[in-house]
C-alpha cells in the first residue's frame, strides 16, 4: 500500500472522509497527539487499527465526536451532573470520559468492555474529518503499539508507511501528550489516564478528583486495562529508559555517574533533562526537555523518538514533581522505563 502526506485542506478532509465510510484508515491531527482512525461503527474497520498498529487486542479506543449530540447514541445512560460539568468545563478539549456503553458500540472498540471512552477534540481538522466522515472516529494514537506517540505527521509517516492510506499533515500538536482519560461512572470522577486536563483542574470543577494507583504503576497479573494506556511498557523508546528522581543537584551527580558508566561499557548513553540543567553535564550528550513540566509535555514524545534517531542504548531522564501537567509527564516516561526510576 503508498501511503500518501497530504496537508489539510478541504479536498484532503473530503478524501479521507470518502476513506473511514469505505472502511479504510487515516492518520489525522489533533490537539493532543496524531490520532490513527477508523469508522467507530464498523467492527472490521476497528480491526484494521489493532492490525496496523501491532495493538494488544485489551487494549480499549477512544471514540472522536465533533458535537455534543453525536454522544447520546453512543452511551446508555444520560451524563451525570457531574460528567456534564466536565463536558461544560473542559471539551472541546484535550478530556475523554468513560461511560456505560450503549448497543451500538462495537465490542471491538472497547476490547470487551461495557464501557466507552468518548472524546470532543479542540482540533478544527480533527473535527472537520469526523464531518467529512459523517461518522464517529475510533482512534488511538497514530504510531506503532509500543512507540513514543507522534505529534508530527513526519512521525505517523515514519510509523505507518505503507500500512495506510492517508495521512494528513495539520502541523505540530500543541498539547503533546495525550488527552486526560476519567472514568465519570461512579460518585467521584477518576483520572485513569493524566493529560493537559490536571487533577486540579478536575476538582476545580467537581469539587474532588481520584487518579487510579495504575496511573503510576505496572498493570497487576491479570489486571485488564481500563483505558488506553495504562499497559506495561508504552511510549517507549528502543534503548533502555532510567528516571532519576530526586533533588536537582543529587539528580544531576547521578546521571553524570549513570552515564560514564553506560559509555565506559561501550554503550550510548544519552540524558533528556530540563534547559536549565544541560551545562552542568558538561559535554556529555544531552536532549533539552525545556524549561519546565508544560514545555516538557509538548517534548517529551519528541525526545524520546530522537533518541532512537541518535541510536542512544541507555537514555537517563530527569523526572518533574507528580502536580499540573506533571502527572501526566512522570506517567509517560514511567511507563516508557517500564517504571524503571531510581530515586536519589
Amino acid at each position: 500500500m503508498q501511503t500518501q502526506l497530504l496537508p489539510v485542506s478541504p479536498e484532503t478532509l473530503a478524501r479521507a472522509g470518502e476513506l473511514i465510510r469505505s472502511g479504510e484508515l487515516v492518520g489525522f491531527p489533533t490537539e493532543t497527539v496524531y490520532g490513527l482512525g477508523a469508522n467507530a461503527m464498523d467492527a472490521d474497520a476497528v480491526r484494521r487499527i489493532f492490525e496496523a498498529k501491532g495493538r494488544p487486542g485489551d487494549n480499549p479506543l477512544i471514540v472522536h465526536i465533533s458535537a455534543i449530540d453525536q454522544l447520546g447514541p453512543l452511551i446508555a445512560v444520560k451524563p451525570s451532573p457531574m460528567a456534564r460539568a466536565l463536558m461544560d468545563a473542559y471539551w472541546p478539549g484535550p478530556m475523554t470520559l468513560i461511560f456505560p456503553k450503549s448497543d451500538l458500540v462495537p465490542m471491538a472498540v472497547t476490547a470487551g468492555l461495557d464501557t466507552v471512552a468518548v472524546r470532543f477534540p479542540a482540533h478544527p481538522a480533527a473535527r472537520a474529518l469526523i464531518d467529512a466522515a459523517r461518522r464517529p472516529i475510533a482512534a488511538p494514537s497514530a504510531n506503532r503499539s509500543g512507540r513514543p506517540s507522534p505529534t508530527t505527521a513526519a512521525h505517523v509517516f515514519e510509523d505507518m508507511d505503507g500500512r495506510i492510506p492517508l495521512i494528513l499533515d495539520g502541523g505540530p500538536c500543541d498539547v503533546g501528550l495525550e488527552s486526560t482519560v476519567i472514568d465519570v461512572t461512579g460518585v467521584e470522577p477518576r483520572i485513569l489516564r493524566p493529560g493537559g486536563v490536571t487533577r486540579e483542574m478536575i476538582a476545580a470543577v467537581c469539587g474532588s478528583a481520584g487518579v487510579d494507583p495504575a496511573v503510576m504503576r505496572p498493570l497487576k497479573e491479570g489486571e485488564r486495562p481500563r483505558s488506553p494506556g495504562m499497559k506495561y511498557r508504552h511510549y517507549a523508546p528502543t534503548g533502555e529508559l532510567t528516571i532519576v528522581e530526586g533533588g536537582p543537584e543529587a539528580v544531576v551527580e547521578a546521571i553524570c555517574g549513570l552515564y560514564d558508566a553506560a559509555l565506559s561499557e561501550g554503550r550510548r548513553p544519552l540524558i533528556l533533562a530540563l534547559s536549565d540543567h544541560l551545562p552542568a553535564y558538561g559535554e556529555r550528550k544531552a536532549l533539552s526537555l525545556g524549561a519546565d513540566a508544560a514545555e516538557m509535555a509538548h517534548a517529551v514524545f519528541a525526545c524520546l523518538r530522537e533518541a532512537d534517531d541518535l541510536g542512544a542504548d541507555a537514555i537517563f531522564s530527569e523526572a518533574v514533581p507528580e502536580d499540573g501537567v506533571g502527572l501526566a509527564v512522570m506517567n509517560r516516561l514511567g511507563r516508557a522505563a517500564a517504571f524503571r526510576i531510581l530515586k536519589v
